[in-house]
């Protein structure tokens, strides 16, 4: 068993020694809990570290990790606990209490040289009582669908997959869907997924919500801006994700290319008043399987139409009412062309639109991406060796320290095919950085950006805002852009896997000269994360 590094011990010394006696446990989470507090699917089975202030009554840290992670996580979330405490002051205590016998054994090699005692004793006062509050909590939070609909809508979401309406419709070819039942008439519904990035259905409650949302998405000027617009929409939703949390972390996943077993539905309401809620009540439940049945219903009756061209179509059917067995709803669902006109004016021509669509297809799984310089004397090096590749009509001007660059590190082959890639899109013209809102998480990121030569946009990076390594980089990489006059590089390298993590000339197979832009210049405002995907509108 290793100890803490000296350098951390010495730090931790410095912490004023309080007479305060700690205890500490590490508890299985509630499924329940996990699923009602919107926990990473990874950690839903994980387990609960708890550090508590016996003598202040406050709990001082608190970290979920995923079960079987071993006894150094209660290490670290200690650590926390005397660093970073929650509504307290950073202290080390004289004792610890653990419940178990191998965790007391563990901690007291470790904390004997921050003059730290470790006992063991079965009862914790403070963490039972916090655990059995856990439990009471647990028990009241509702599942995410009434226990009666989960299997039903499970089964229309499958269906809806399987239907693949994002094929052949656009996010602004509505249709209508009149219910007239549950306190709703009319259901607008928007389809996702055209562009093979985020796939489900918008049921908008009113036309003037979808109106509304997508006239204030496209004219936010900051973050919180565009997070309100998202929470102001009036909608039910259904989205899609992959079963295996792992899958969902890559920028790069497609739903598409997995199977249907592979895929599960999320279900929730969006409402001006109430935010976001991934719990949908019976009435809601009833109301989305019975709009799901029709929609099917529609798809499968004029799917040819439809692949050929928005136009006209209108269809009524008889949909069993989940609410009364036996008996049956007539529901209307009809096409709303001129509505489809109306939207894309909103957004201006086609062809504009598509110019500001985000892509993140280009970057190979795995790269490292990072923000940094190239001496003057490595940009002429890589100029004489054919490596360089400079924007037209360039009046770069050697100044500053160097260049600055945008590194994107991978494979050889990947980097190869990297450098094809963006050729055959026209070459990075520039680079810019974005806001990206995560409503569901409540995060912002800066988002890295790079326009190719055929005016796509390309999503290189996302960093959380408030990294202070990434916040850092970035005030360095802005001064020696204007050192430049505005003028950075893009390089790809291989070498992702070598010894020496410092990049160097040798592993450089490209250099491309942009331009630092600004997200106006592009017509780029804060983009809004619309699922728990890591994927952006």
């Amino acid at each position: 068993m290793s100890g803490l590094p000296a350098a951390t011990v010495r730090r931790l010394q410095k912490l004023p020694q309080v007479s305060s006696v700690w205890e500490g446990d590490c508890h299985r989470l509630p499924g329940s809990l996990a699923l009602g507090s919107q926990i990473s699917a990874g950690l839903a089975e994980g387990e609960c570290i708890l550090w508590v202030d016996g003598v202040q009554g406050v709990v001082r840290a608190m970290e979920v990790v995923p079960a079987g992670s071993g006894l150094e996580p209660m290490v670290r979330t200690l650590i926390m606990a005397m660093e970073r405490p929650n509504a307290a002051l950073p202290a080390r205590p004289q004792k610890v209490v653990v419940r178990d016998r191998e965790v007391q054994f563990f901690l007291r090699g470790i904390l004997h040289e921050l003059d730290i005692k470790v006992e063991c004793q079965p009862e914790l006062p403070l963490i039972d009582e916090i655990l059995q509050s856990f439990a009471e909590a647990s028990e009241g939070i509702p599942p995410p669908l009434p226990e009666n609909y989960a299997k039903l809508l499970a089964g229309k979401a499958l269906t809806l997959w399987q239907d693949a309406p994002w094929d052949y419709l656009e996010d602004h070819q509505i249709l209508a869907i009149e219910l007239n039942r549950w306190d709703i008439e009319t259901l607008y519904v928007s389809v996702m997924g055209r562009l093979g990035m985020e796939y489900g259905v918008l049921f908008y409650r009113s036309l003037h919500s979808l109106k509304r949302f997508r006239q204030d998405a496209g004219q936010p000027e900051t973050s919180e801006e565009m997070e309100e617009a998202f929470l102001r929409q009036d909608c039910l939703y259904l989205t899609f994700q992959a079963r295996n949390p792992e899958l969902n972390e890559l920028s790069d996943l497609d739903l598409a290319d997995l199977d249907p077993e592979e895929i599960e539905p999320n279900f929730g309401t969006i409402h001006p008043l109430e935010g976001l809620r991934v719990v949908l009540q019976e009435d809601e439940a009833a109301a989305v399987a019975v709009a799901l049945e029709a929609l099917h219903r529609f798809l499968k009756q004029y799917r040819r139409k439809l692949e050929e061209d928005f136009q006209p179509c209108q269809g009524r059917y008889r949909i069993p009412n989940p609410q009364a067995p036996g008996e049956t709803l007539s529901v209307q669902v009809r096409t709303l062309p001129d509505l489809a006109v109306e939207l894309l004016e909103l957004e201006g021509d086609e062809e504009e639109h598509t110019q500001t669509l985000l892509r993140d297809d280009l970057v190979p799984e795995g790269a490292q991406l990072s923000l940094g310089v190239l001496p003057w004397a490595t940009v002429e090096a890589l100029r004489r060796t054919g490596q360089w590749h400079p924007l037209p009509q360039s009046k770069l001007v050697p100044r500053g320290e160097g260049l600055p660059v945008v590194i994107v590190r991978t494979s050889r082959p990947k980097a190869k095919q990297l450098i094809e890639n963006l050729r055959g899109e026209g070459g990075p013209q520039g680079v810019c950085f974005n806001t990206g809102v995560d409503p569901f998480a409540g995060s912002r990121y800066d988002l890295e950006i790079v326009q190719t030569g055929n005016r796509d946009l390309h999503l290189f990076a996302e960093f959380p805002e408030d990294d202070p390594v990434h916040a850092k980089a970035r005030r360095r990489w802005e001064r020696r852009c204007r050192e430049t006059g505005g003028y950075c590089g893009l390089v790809v390298a291989m070498g992702v896997n070598s010894n020496r993590p410092e990049l160097q000339v040798r592993h450089i197979l490209a250099l491309f000269e942009m331009q630092a832009l600004n997200p106006t210049r592009l017509g780029l405002g804060p983009m809004v994360r619309i699922s728990r995907q890591l994927h952006f509108p």
